[in-house]
């Protein structure tokens, strides 16, 4: 019989407000944002930057929409559309879990491209900005996945296996964690390196192409250990829907780091 720790006991639902319910699902996003946010205010203050800090005050809102609607639609479309088809009301239920990052990035970068286009901004300066302090969020969000149960990782016997709710009793890889400390806290110490120790900044669009690339490479490893969505057999390699989409990430993070210029 293989050995599991047992899962935290710890209410998805944070606390409740009569019909109101306040899930750490909604506070990681939340928190996630007013830090991601302070964070930008804190690099366009301190680098010699074109960007103002008022550019972020008003990007809240635009980033938020777009994590919000592109993360929720990412997921059905890429991994659940026939059961919300079958039910269309849950497509609303988001204190549920169900975002896809994949999504979540390309409604942030749909708000980016709009936004700087309203202000006639560049927008892979910005963007670079933008992406040093998503990690902060994704570390944050992946901890409310573990907390729900959700997206956990593949059967193991490791020491710190963990039999999850729903996971059908056999102990397994607590890979929301994993994700958390490589897309969240290692990579947003790379990216903080990246600005605070190289010249990368003053270029626009490198720092967004070491992100894409730091993320992808971290995503397609804990893949390996986490319960696949699907998976997809090309010649003799066998790939998950998370590694596919990972790979365009690292072909495009290398061509902004390598093509783009001074």
């Amino acid at each position: 019989m293989l050995f599991a720790l047992p899962f935290p006991s710890i209410n998805p639902v944070l606390f409740e407000l009569g019909p109101l319910k306040i899930h750490w699902y909604g506070i990681a996003y939340v928190v996630g944002i007013l830090l991601g946010w302070r964070y930008a205010i804190y690099l366009v203050r301190h680098y010699a930057t074109h960007l103002k800090e008022q550019y972020f005050d008003d990007f809240v809102t635009w980033i938020v929409v777009g994590i919000v609607v592109g993360g929720r639609l990412g997921h059905i479309v890429i991994y659940e559309f026939s059961h919300y088809m079958r039910h269309p009301l849950e497509i609303l239920m988001t204190w549920k879990g169900g975002m896809s990052f994949y999504g979540g990035l390309l409604g942030v970068i749909i708000s980016t491209l709009i936004y700087c286009k309203r202000k006639s901004i560049n927008p892979l300066e910005f963007s670079d900005v933008v992406a040093a302090v998503v990690p902060i969020g994704l570390g944050l969000g992946r901890v409310a996945n573990f907390i729900n149960g959700e997206l956990y990782g593949r059967v193991s016997d490791v020491p710190w296996a963990v039999e999850f709710p729903q996971g059908g009793g056999f102990p397994r890889h607590p890979s929301q964690l994993y994700e958390a400390f490589l897309e969240g806290f290692v990579l947003w110490l790379i990216l903080a390196f990246a600005w605070h120790r190289t010249n990368l900044y003053k270029t626009p669009g490198k720092i967004t192409g070491l992100f894409l690339i730091g993320y992808a490479v971290s995503r397609f490893l804990v893949e390996y250990v986490r319960e696949p969505d699907s998976v997809y057999h090309l010649a003799s390699f066998s790939f998950t829907t998370g590694q596919l989409l990972a790979l365009p990430m690292i072909g495009l993070g290398a061509f902004w780091l390598r093509c783009r210029k001074a």
